[in-house]
């Protein structure tokens, strides 16, 4: 079973894969991003999509030829309540009609709507479209995918990022090395300027798409929050602040977080990271500008895509921080 390594691969990556190998399935992921997939991917996607779909197909293409199957479930809904963007719900039908040769897909409808239940529905219609009809054996693998899943949540909550999480449950190496945060969302590194970072995961946690903007602001002595590590308990508690939540799973998640960070007081800066093209972004990008100028907190708004340059990037990352610090030493000598 191949699974791409995009869009929900760093959110729900722990899940699938977890399940799928308790049912005796062996599992490949697509190689790292790289210029190679993401021309295959614009090659074969519409033009109007945003470059994670782009990102999304080359993945799909990179698995062909090494599996029998290729994992894209129809995400519809993770909470029962908002939806996931129009791409994610017709990205089977994109991928298959793309033009491409491409082994089997299993494009499960994935809309839970009350956990675990919905879940489990989920999990069995998965095994039985894969041939396996044993309940035991499902019922096995989506417990020991649930605990897993809700293991690598709570070391994302700790600050430490996708990938190293993966590396910790589904492996042996301990990141030692991965920063901590408390659970108030505040750093354990009060003399750094603190950032919070926004974004989609894809967008944010592939070093390709994002060109290593995580790993950046690390190396400029700042402290980075993703909306990941903000406790689900708060995410729940500022989704009733708003008049009308956003539609979108993912664009509510970051909009929640940031309205918590700017209520905290927690931050020195707010960097959005929007991928061009992308509608349900062009909302969230302006209530979250506005929310940080009501605040007085220094907001920058990057969008990329696959013209986006590294130097580019590095420029406007150097002028942001040298701009906290500013204001910072200003507030001292004040």
């Amino acid at each position: 079973m191949g699974i791409p390594r995009a869009l929900s691969y760093y959110t729900f990556y722990p899940l699938w894969q977890v399940f799928l190998e308790k049912l005796g399935v062996e599992v490949v992921v697509s190689g790292q991003t790289n210029r190679k997939i993401l021309e295959d991917g614009i090659k074969e996607t519409v033009n109007d999509a945003c470059i994670p779909i782009k990102i999304f197909q080359g993945h799909v293409i990179d698995l062909i030829g090494k599996v029998d199957y290729i994992f894209v479930p129809r995400l519809i809904s993770a909470d029962g309540k908002a939806t996931f963007c129009p791409k994610f719900l017709g990205l089977p039908d994109m991928v298959r009609f793309s033009g491409v040769s491409l082994p089997e897909l299993i494009d499960v409808r994935y809309n839970i709507k009350a956990f675990p239940g919905g879940l489990f529905r989920f999990f069995r219609s998965v095994a039985l479209t894969i041939g396996i009809k044993n309940p035991f054996r499902q019922a096995y693998a989506a417990i020991s995918a649930i605990l897993k899943q809700k293991r690598y949540e709570k070391l994302l909550q700790r600050g430490i990022k996708p990938v190293e999480a993966f590396t910790v449950i589904l492996g042996s190496k301990k990141p030692d090395h991965a920063q901590k945060y408390s659970n108030s969302g505040n750093t354990m590194n009060p003399g750094k300027a603190t950032i919070a970072l926004l974004g989609y995961p894809y967008t944010i946690h592939d070093p390709f798409i994002s060109t290593g903007l995580y790993d950046k602001l690390s190396k400029m002595g700042v402290n980075v929050i993703t909306f990941e590590q903000i406790p689900k308990r708060e995410m729940r508690r500022y989704s009733k602040v708003l008049p009308q939540n956003f539609f979108w799973y993912y664009s509510n998640q970051v909009c929640w977080a940031g309205l918590y960070l700017l209520n905290q007081k927690s931050i020195d800066g707010i960097i959005h990271v929007t991928a061009f093209g992308c509608g349900p972004d062009a909302m969230v990008d302006k209530m979250l500008e506005l929310e940080a100028k009501s605040a007085g907190v220094p907001f920058l708004s990057l969008t990329i895509d696959e013209h986006t340059g590294e130097g580019g990037v590095q420029t406007r990352l150097e002028a942001f921080v040298d701009m906290l610090w500013a204001k910072r030493e200003k507030f001292k000598v004040g």
